[in-house]
């Protein structure tokens, strides 16, 4: 198979089933479906533009080129048409929609930069196309301007979305963010980062942090060039003379799973395919051989973290990304399957996309675990059990429960 060393999709709802300053906006419904609209007209001009001055380069060239071209027109155009632009680009360059969620991250920098401290007008601004990476982006900008992270100012940031009845969806891409965010603050030392995931008081937003300190240690690993890994870090001054953190290891195909403490491990696991696929050149069964080495009650996460990179690397081809799959153990695919179907909604935040992947595969064991993962994804995109109904309604009937489980709701025929 081809190297792409930077197929690096985010871990992000598969946290959601484990986890089960100043307020920021409530996201735009809208955005949701944004993805399956036609663009506008200005932002499939600009991207013509865009491939005309970037396609024929290659690697860090190429990056810088695309960059240079979308960050600006956060101030120029706004914060929507560079989304819509970047959306645009990724159905026209395969390569620029494996990395599609890293310029999202930039952009959401850049509109973070331009909005000071105030965060809400630059978080509602975002949209969730290429797995809300703009989100991510607003809060590393957020913490490229504090210089202390203390446990109140951790817990006040996402604060606006600790409620039930809040949007889950945004609370997860805000304390994510605050992953990424605090391995700039750190200077990228991954366990100083958790740390300071570990200042938030509930155990599900430390799980979504974490997971965003992990995913930012592989990506700055693996794509350190790019724009949306040169925050300015404001670790203390004596941690600059301290031996830098080691982020990667080619012959630890389980590090840094393998040296953090125990209640790192989902998150860390959830992300280390992207590792073993990084050393391995892109080889799925290399990969899912590697995940065998990962302690036994940690397997399945391993096998999920696969197939949500296996979702980039079939280019969301179901029959590829089906094949895929079938590279793992008999006993872990469904596992794999879980993380294609979560990563399929991730990037459209719309669950039809799940479902038509669970309706192709074959084998009762896949397709009830697949649509129990369907579910899950609801529960977090609808606070209203009336429209998880809804949602779960669309299945066919024999894996109804399966959907309504994953959902939070009543098994059975809803009263």
């Amino acid at each position: 198979m081809a190297q792409h060393t930077r197929v690096l999709s985010l871990a992000a709802l598969g946290l959601f089933a484990a986890g089960a300053g100043g307020c920021l906006a409530t996201r735009d419904q809208a955005g949701a479906s944004q993805a399956r609209q036609a663009p506008p007209p200005d932002s499939i001009a600009l991207a013509d533009s865009a491939l005309h001055l970037c396609r024929g380069l290659f690697g860090d060239a190429q990056m810088d080129c695309y960059d240079g071209f979308l960050d600006p027109l956060v101030a120029s155009r706004g914060v929507r048409t560079a989304m819509g632009t970047l959306n645009v680009l990724g159905a026209r360059d395969p390569q620029l929609h494996v990395d599609g969620h890293v310029y999202a991250h930039a952009i959401g920098i850049t509109a973070g930069r331009a909005g000071g401290a105030d965060l809400t007008r630059a978080f509602a601004s975002c949209t969730e196309i290429f797995q809300s990476g703009c989100y991510h982006g607003v809060i590393q900008a957020y913490f490229e301007r504090v210089r202390t992270v203390d446990t109140a100012n951790a817990n006040r940031m996402c604060s606006s979305y600790a409620s039930p009845g809040a949007d889950q969806w945004l609370r997860f891409q805000c304390v994510h963010g605050m992953g990424h965010g605090l391995m700039m603050v750190y200077a990228h030392n991954l366990p100083r980062a958790l740390s300071g995931c570990d200042l938030l008081r509930a155990e599900w937003d430390r799980e979504s942090c974490y997971g965003g300190a992990f995913m930012e240690n592989v990506v700055n690993a693996t794509a350190p060039h790019h724009a949306s890994h040169m925050l300015h870090s404001h670790a203390e001054s004596h941690e600059s003379d301290a031996a830098p953190f080691k982020a990667l290891d080619s012959t630890d195909l389980q590090y840094p799973c393998s040296i953090v403490a125990q209640r790192y491990l989902v998150a860390c696991y959830n992300m280390q395919t992207s590792v073993m696929l990084y050393f391995t050149h892109g080889d799925i069964g290399a990969a899912a051989r590697s995940c065998l080495g990962a302690p036994l009650s940690l397997r399945p996460v391993c096998y999920q973290g696969l197939g949500r990179e296996i979702s980039a690397y079939s280019r969301q081809v179901h029959r590829e990304a089906i094949r895929l799959c079938g590279l793992s153990p008999a006993e872990y695919q469904p596992w794999c399957h879980v993380g294609v179907v979560k990563n399929f909604i991730d990037l459209t935040a719309n669950v039809d996309d799940g479902i038509a992947y669970c309706r192709d595969l074959s084998g009762s064991a896949n397709r009830l675990k697949c649509y129990e993962a369907v579910g899950e994804e609801i529960a977090t995109l609808r606070n209203d059990p009336k429209e998880r109904e809804a949602a779960c309604a669309a299945v066919a009937e024999a894996y109804r429960d399966a959907c309504r489980s994953g959902a939070r709701l009543p098994r059975g025929r809803p009263s």
